[in-house]
């Protein structure tokens, strides 16, 4: 997911759960237990999906470059 982002020159804030307690307490709270999410104002995508992603995004799906999932968090 990050390499998707940053392909498509969006600019993020990457907090790892496993380092910082409110970002997991944030997730908690959300009911949300994986990894990765992303937050684009009030929506919250779980997972990586990229044509979802990318309509929050405005980013064209046929240029978006493909990339494997992400395992990271």
């Amino acid at each position: 997911m990050k390499g998707f982002l940053s392909e498509n020159g969006i600019s993020f804030v990457e907090r790892d759960v496993a380092e910082d307690p409110a970002a997991l307490r944030e997730l908690e709270e959300l009911g949300i237990m994986t990894t990765p999410v992303v937050r684009i104002g009030e929506e919250v995508v779980v997972g990586f999906d990229r044509a979802r992603l990318a309509a929050l995004l405005g980013i064209s799906t046929s240029q978006a470059p493909s990339e494997p999932p992400c395992c990271c968090g």
